[in-house]
């Protein structure tokens, strides 16, 4: 549905993005990962018209809409400011842009109230003034305001940034349902790993302007193509030359150990059965921390240190210090 081909983004002599390719389909949630300034919001910029690529093109269903200005696209906008107009109400900013495209009071309306029902604006919040929302109502307004214009694609740029976790976690799943209810492509830009992991249907995994990895979440998250890739999703362990002669020893695999193995934190795990296939240290805990469903802990392993997570059972913890058996499976250990 949508095609980059070849984009190149320049400011001056800086070139922020080279050879871009990428592939978006219809009716999917598609996300644009990375650390601040990696060029998402910039790709995601190009796409919606803010931004003219230096080369290359953007096309929609086959059309070219490189050059084409931006009200004429077709798609939507959330900011991570939301840039919603203070002055009026909720109400008034639903309906601003059905105004610009001169459609009656009544049918004005109809959009309006059908779009606050589907994202769960009430009535007396329609006729508040949004500075006086909360910012998970002001998210839910500058949301409306894009998906009252019927919008083929929908553009968020890390939406949820500004407000506090608990209402950032309840929000991320509204959006999810919006996106199943209504079948709408939509392009996501965040630096949160977890957001991404849990909205996702595919991701895009972007390093200093390079496309490190496109792949849906359980491969991003399993099958990384890259150490940046592995080391930016997740929590991971390093695994150095102690560990890695020692599996090579045990298990007869092959790892270099001039360079760094990376194992997730919950692949490690502290045991007492002898398990299949895997390879024992002693290790000793360190630290523990504990967050009501896992522990997580951090564990002396000869002269390295490896994490591991355990799900609470209502059993006691392992305290500080105590010596505990230490178990990897080498098929779960990425080197690149």
């Amino acid at each position: 549905m949508i095609e980059l081909s070849d984009i190149e983004i320049k400011y001056g002599d800086f070139i922020a993005i080279k050879g871009l390719n990428l592939t978006i389909k219809e009716g999917e949630f598609f996300t644009f990962l990375g650390p601040s300034g990696c060029g998402k919001t910039t790709i995601l910029r190009t796409l919606v018209g803010f931004i003219k690529p230096s080369g290359g093109s953007v096309s929609v269903f086959g059309e070219d809409i490189t050059h084409v200005s931006v009200e004429k696209r077709g798609i939507g906008m959330v900011f991570q400011s939301y840039a919603l107009f203070p002055t009026m109400t909720v109400y008034e900013n639903l309906a601003f842009g059905l105004k610009v495209k001169k459609l009656s009071s009544d049918k004005i309306r109809e959009q309006v109230l059908a779009v606050a029902k589907t994202v769960e604006i009430n009535e007396q919040q329609l006729h508040r003034n949004v500075a006086e929302l909360s910012g998970g109502q002001q998210q839910r307004v500058a949301l409306a305001r894009a998906l009252v214009l019927k919008p083929k694609i929908l553009c968020l740029d890390e939406p949820l940034s500004n407000l506090d976790a608990k209402l950032r976690v309840g929000l991320r799943g509204e959006l999810k349902r919006l996106q199943k209810t209504l079948g709408i492509t939509t392009l996501y830009v965040t630096h949160d790993q977890e957001e991404a992991l849990t909205l996702s249907d595919r991701i895009a995994v972007f390093n200093n302007g390079f496309l490190e990895q496109v792949g849906t979440p359980y491969e991003i998250y399993n099958h990384s193509k890259s150490e940046f890739v592995c080391d930016f999703i997740g929590d991971i362990n390093r695994l150095k030359q102690g560990i890695l002669e020692k599996v090579n020893t045990v298990a007869g695999t092959s790892f270099s150990t001039e360079k760094t193995g990376f194992i997730r934190i919950e692949r490690v795990a502290i045991t007492d059965q002898e398990r299949s296939g895997w390879v024992s240290f002693e290790g000793k805990v360190l630290d523990f921390e504990y967050n009501g469903i896992l522990t997580k802990y951090t564990l002396q392993v000869g002269d390295e240190q490896l994490k591991c997570i355990e799900k609470n059972d209502g059993t006691s913890i392992h305290k500080d210090g105590e010596s505990v058996c230490v178990a990897l499976n080498p098929q779960d250990i990425m080197q690149f």
